[in-house]
């Protein structure tokens, strides 16, 4: 067995994800002087996903952050509901995770790069790697994914998405961010749409559902019938992608953090960074990564308690989008849940952008519940106060 050699540095982050890459090109950028180390079990940065977020997601003094790693962007998008249909003007990215991998690769050196480990066990200040190669490091940020889901109390948010070659081009200009016009299945089902240059798209078939329970075979077979239903020839399909994403109705966060692993700092899913209705985590990962990058100390235990901290006030931030998840997921039947979406799309652009970011206004919230209600009123109040059984 070839034993490797122990490895000092300031920061180690355990996790080459979204979260945990975000983080490591913030301090390329802005910490220069430290030595850092990213870890990740894969062969790539970033895994295979396909991440997108709304311009005003980002506050203006972070988008240096975000533009390097930007594949495509639109100028607005489009919702479909059965009763309602609408475009939007706020500004659409899409990043794919093979861009994060070579934008990582470009801005670290190789040194601090580290790919294909297992990770045996994490502390504050130390990494314990298969072949028992040790990080040892003045702190540690764990970002590799969800902890214990058992500690929250979730819904489901699951999809299969495929990027398609078409044979001719496809004729559509914008994403369709929900297309709630198909055939509801297992919850509130939509389809969501990204054209990639003339030729190509990416169609996510996509479920608010009960369990978490996915059969990409099932959901290929709908895709399939969407893109029929278009009219689009498919040649091959280019990628990929499956998922199974919590939407937080409530749960104990204490627990929550402590499962990860236990007093070592965390970002991403792994500290509950996310916003509870779209499960959507890139504008927490942002501004926790200029935040981390801002920290005077970097020690371990410091860096726990700041985002332990951290972690406590987006919680209770979240606390009007997890009732919101509990009116969704409770308070209406599964073939109907599509109207409580519907609804909301009626309301006014800043609203929705407000609430994507997750810095809902207490006058967009008010906004949200008053006037008629797609669900009825006794059944919504009983949904607000259900618990995990």
């Amino acid at each position: 067995m070839v034993t490797r050699e122990n490895i000092k540095c300031d920061l180690a982050i355990v996790g080459g994800g979204l979260a945990g890459g975000l983080i490591a090109l913030a301090l390329a950028k802005m910490r220069p002087e430290l030595k850092i180390v990213l870890i990740e079990q894969g062969d790539s940065f970033g895994g295979n996903h396909i991440w997108s977020f709304f311009a005003s997601d980002i506050l203006p003094e972070h988008r240096w952050l975000t533009a390097p790693l930007v594949t495509y962007g639109w100028s607005g998008y489009d919702v479909k509901f059965p009763g309602h249909s609408r475009t939007l003007d706020n500004i659409y990215y899409t990043i794919e995770s093979e861009r994060l991998d070579w934008v990582l690769r470009k801005n670290l050196p190789a040194s601090s790069l580290m790919l294909g480990r297992e990770v045996k066990a994490v502390s504050p200040r130390l990494v314990v790697l298969d072949g028992a190669q040790r990080i040892n490091a003045g702190g540690v940020i764990d970002a590799r994914g969800a902890g214990d889901l058992n500690h929250l109390d979730c819904g489901w948010q699951k999809f299969t998405g495929q990027l398609m070659q078409l044979s001719e081009p496809h004729n559509l200009t914008k994403p369709i961010v929900m297309d709630a016009t198909v055939d509801q299945h297992d919850g509130y089902r939509f389809v969501y749409v990204l054209p990639f240059g003339m030729d190509k798209v990416f169609v996510e078939d996509t479920y608010y559902s009960d369990k978490p329970d996915l059969d990409p075979r099932v959901l290929r077979q709908r895709i399939a019938a969407y893109a029929d239903e278009q009219g689009w020839k498919v040649e091959r399909v280019l990628r990929e992608e499956n998922g199974v994403l919590p939407v937080v109705m409530g749960g104990d966060l204490e627990s929550y953090w402590a499962s990860g692993s236990g007093r070592t700092a965390k970002a991403g899913a792994r500290g509950a960074f996310f916003q509870s209705v779209t499960s959507y985590s890139l504008p927490d990962a942002v501004r926790n990564a200029i935040f981390i990058a801002e920290q005077p100390d970097l020690d371990g235990d410091k860096l726990n308690l700041v985002l332990r901290q951290r972690a406590q006030e987006h919680w209770d931030k979240g606390r009007f989008f997890r009732i919101l998840n509990r009116m969704l997921f409770r308070g209406a039947e599964g073939r109907d849940r599509y109207k409580i979406l519907e609804r909301f799309y009626r309301l006014k652009p800043g609203l929705i952008e407000r609430f994507y970011a997750g810095n809902s206004t207490n006058s967009d919230k008010a906004r949200i519940l008053i006037g008629k209600p797609p669900i009825p009123i006794g059944k919504a109040i009983t949904a607000i106060r259900s618990k995990k059984k």
